[in-house]
């Protein structure tokens, strides 16, 4: 993702490898409601704003996305 300047990144998930790991990164330059821009090893991007991000940070924290809750049933 570094072909946008704008982009400031944060952090790279796994990063044990060179496939193109996802990663985190905050674009100032977009809507306030996209700024958050998660990238995965596709090429596939996702935007949120920073709100939906806390959201998604305090469910990882409570267990709601620990690897036991996302199995199917």
């Amino acid at each position: 993702m570094s072909d946008n300047p704008q982009l400031l990144h944060v952090a790279t998930f796994c990063g044990k490898c060179d496939c193109g790991c996802p990663e985190l990164f905050v674009d100032p330059s977009a809507e306030p409601e996209k700024q958050i821009v998660i990238t995965d090893d596709f090429g596939q991007r996702i935007q949120m704003s920073h709100d939906q991000l806390a959201d998604l940070v305090e469910q990882a924290r409570s267990g709601a996305l620990d690897a036991t809750a996302l199995q199917p049933a």
